[in-house]
């Protein structure tokens, strides 16, 4: 199984630290964000491992090499102009293959059990094009509040459900992405929300260690995490 980690993106409300660093390159834990990332597929035996990048990207394969130092293989699917999520996936498809394959956040930090992705890639068969890790809604301002079905279809959220948030963890068939652009930027909503129309988005909910790494405040929170759990879980 492959995965790819999404690092595109500017990191505008990171900023200063984003104006020489990619997001994905700040560190909690004496580590990148996107080390974590990878070090945890290793680990997880998902050693393929697919890269996008735009803005300071020579940084991050500067940083990152072939991946070796990590236990696993980069490959790197640039972009000049970034992508957004959907379109960035799109634009790397070539390189990710024919086979469902994950797609993981560069900029969130969580505990979440990557050894779990390849069962779920398998799991999407005929009944669906997209497997989404779903978390409860955060005390801050995040995406598209989603839910949950008894079916255990993911949908857009109603009065009545209680709010999930995308935690940037997904498994994908690569038809999931067939009528998105290579080369047009999109994010990922609205192809959720075509998808989900038509009962083709699976889920579930993920109660764990879960963080979206957007602000400088929420990277201190990261680091405070490492330091209170890491005397527990030395591999967290």
């Amino acid at each position: 199984m492959k995965a790819m980690i999404l690092a595109a993106g500017r990191g505008e409300r990171m900023r200063p630290l984003t104006d020489t660093c990619p997001k994905p390159l700040l560190e909690v834990g004496g580590e990148p964000l996107i080390g974590r990332h990878l070090r945890r597929l290793a680990a997880a035996g998902i050693t393929e491992v697919v890269i996008n990048h735009a803005w300071l990207g020579h940084l991050v394969e500067a940083r990152l090499g072939d991946g070796a130092a990590w236990g696993v293989t980069i490959r790197y699917s640039p972009e000049g102009t970034a992508l957004e999520s959907a379109g960035g996936i799109a634009h790397a498809l070539p390189l990710l293959g024919a086979e469902p394959f994950a797609v993981i956040n560069g900029d969130i930090f969580t505990d979440y059990d990557f050894s779990r992705l390849p069962t779920l890639a398998q799991r999407l068969g005929d009944r669906a094009d997209a497997h989404l890790v779903l978390v409860p809604k955060a005390g801050y301002p995040t995406g598209r509040d989603l839910a949950l079905g008894a079916d255990g279809l993911a949908r857009p959220c109603e009065a009545d459900d209680a709010p999930l948030t995308f935690s940037g963890v997904a498994v994908y068939h690569p038809r999931f992405f067939a009528d998105v652009a290579p080369d047009a930027p999109l994010p990922l909503l609205p192809c959720f929300l075509a998808a989900m129309a038509r009962g083709r988005v699976g889920g579930e909910r993920f109660d764990g260690c879960w963080l979206d790494v957007g602000t400088v405040e929420r990277l201190a929170q990261a680091n405070q995490w490492v330091v209170e759990v890491a005397s527990k879980k030395p591999d967290f």
